[in-house]
């Protein structure tokens, strides 16, 4: 009897270290939960800051691409002294930009003016198809790129195969029938 009573009890401290076990891994669980919730809203304050800059920076960029033109047929050998001495006459320039070859590091042939003043724009479209340095200038206004428009309607993925998209013949071509050299030759 004596030996069922010692059982017991050690039955009921085994249920209590368990129960006591529990209340210590709930604990932890719960102090785990507590960090990442509040790292969880440190991640959204980032992120929304984050997404503040990126419409700021986005309205400078339009901002100047309304003040700036896109100049073409530009004289491989100009600088951009020249290029801001022959739009002078329109105003006042903040920065003449000639594009180069990322691998060659030769110019691409085209350039952008950026002016103090959206207005100043409009007096520089007058030089389209003026002549630099023996070249006829193609100017116009410079656009801007919506990102994620860049190829609608032609895109990547959808059908790239030959024939029709709704699983028809090709067009042109093979329809069927033989296909060799000729009806009449027979090589075995």
């Amino acid at each position: 009897m004596a030996d069922d009573i010692v059982k017991r009890d050690d039955e009921q401290l085994d249920t209590h270290d368990e129960e006591g076990n529990e209340e210590e891994e709930i604990l932890v669980m719960k102090k785990r939960v507590a960090e990442m919730e509040a790292e969880a809203a440190k991640l959204r304050e980032m992120q929304d800051s984050l997404d503040e800059q990126t419409k700021d920076l986005r309205e400078d960029k339009e901002d100047i691409d309304a003040r700036s033109i896109f100049v073409g047929n530009v004289d491989y050998g100009a600088s951009p002294e020249e290029i801001q001495a022959h739009f002078q006459s329109c105003g006042s320039i903040n920065r003449v930009t000639i594009l180069l070859d990322k691998f060659t590091g030769h110019p691409k042939g085209y350039a952008y003016v950026e002016f103090s003043e959206p207005s100043l724009v409009a007096q520089a479209l007058v030089l389209n198809e003026s002549v630099f340095r023996g070249r006829s200038l193609k100017v116009v206004p410079k656009r801007t790129n919506v990102p994620g428009m860049a190829g609608r309607g032609r895109g990547r993925g959808g059908f790239r195969g030959r024939g029709s998209f709704r699983g028809g013949p090709p067009r042109g071509g093979y329809r069927g029938g033989y296909r060799g050299r000729g009806r009449g030759y027979a090589p075995y």
